[in-house]
């Protein structure tokens, strides 16, 4: 009888340790104790600023027909993007610093490791079709409209949004197919990649390994387009006769190039340099997530 039981009690705590999750915990942003209330507030500030500029932004630009070049297209899509990228993470973020609300679901913290990946695939691949734009606006300026037509535009913005959705799809998936049968606690603000699969039980390294291929791939080899761009285009500037007319492009150019690398900075840091420690990645993240929107809207708005 003894046996019986003793087999029993391994067969109950076999079925504990392999309960699949359900929920995740996260456990938000380390080393805030007592700030929770100071954070609450900046963050919400930052988040209905930046709400509330692109939406200002996209609803100008539809309303305006003087505004419907390529250029305030591209601008506008990018507005898309920065609403869906800002609230992927920050209301629950502001959920969990007032309310110390820390549950996820499973599907929400898919939602959030999907859109995360699927809004920053698609912004890296929006300003290389902007610096695109540049490019022929300045070195083609004759033949710009006929370039850059409706059709091109469209198919163009088309092709980030879709390529972009594969690639969340994929990382997702490979993600979420790992059995989650241990450990529910996100050691981090937000579900991403990296801190969700380390409490698989399983063996994780190909979706380390492709995830470190695929998000340093894209956004390297955007940055690269980008550069190529941009040594073209200057050097079409300094060609240019009318210092009028070079200083206008050249602004034009300076202030998209500051804007790309607010974004590319703290994703090259984060996801080229595994060995950073937490307390770098967090703020470089909140940076992003946060901040990065807000100014590219006072960069813009300011300009334009």
């Amino acid at each position: 009888m003894g046996n019986v039981s003793h087999k029993r009690n391994e067969s109950h705590v076999g079925q504990v340790n392999h309960t699949v999750v359900t929920l995740f915990i996260l456990l938000g942003i380390p080393n805030t104790d007592g700030l929770q209330t100071i954070l609450f507030v900046t963050f919400l500030d930052f988040y209905l600023c930046t709400l509330m500029g692109n939406l200002l932004i996209f609803s100008a630009i539809l309303a305006d027909a003087c505004l419907h070049a390529p250029m305030y297209f591209f601008l506008c899509n990018l507005s898309i993007v920065d609403l869906g990228f800002s609230s992927i993470s920050t209301p629950k973020l502001l959920a969990n610093l007032w309310a110390k609300s820390r549950t996820i679901s499973l599907g929400g913290c898919m939602s959030q490791v999907f859109f995360y990946h699927f809004l920053g695939s698609t912004k890296c691949l929006l300003f290389t079709v902007m610096a695109y734009d540049r490019y022929v606006a300045i070195c083609h300026p004759l033949r710009y409209l006929l370039i850059m037509n409706r059709r091109v535009c469209a198919l163009l913005a088309a092709g980030t949004w879709i390529t972009s959705s594969f690639h969340a799809t994929i990382l997702t998936s490979l993600t979420f197919t790992l059995p989650y049968c241990g450990s529910n606690v996100v050691d981090y603000f937000f579900c991403d990649i990296f801190p969700v699969v380390k409490l698989a039980c399983a063996d994780t390294y190909i979706i380390e390994t492709v995830t470190f291929t695929s998000i340093g791939v894209v956004p390297r080899t955007c940055f690269l387009l980008i550069l190529a761009s941009y040594v073209r285009i200057v050097y079409s500037i300094l060609k240019i006769n009318s210092a009028e007319r070079r200083c206008k492009a050249a602004s034009t150019c300076a202030l998209h190039l500051v804007v790309v690398k607010l974004f590319f900075r703290p994703c090259a840091l984060v996801y080229t340099q595994p060995q950073l420690s937490k307390v770098l990645v967090t703020p470089m993240q909140l940076f992003g997530y946060v901040v990065t929107p807000m100014l590219k809207l006072a960069i813009y708005t300011l300009r334009n």
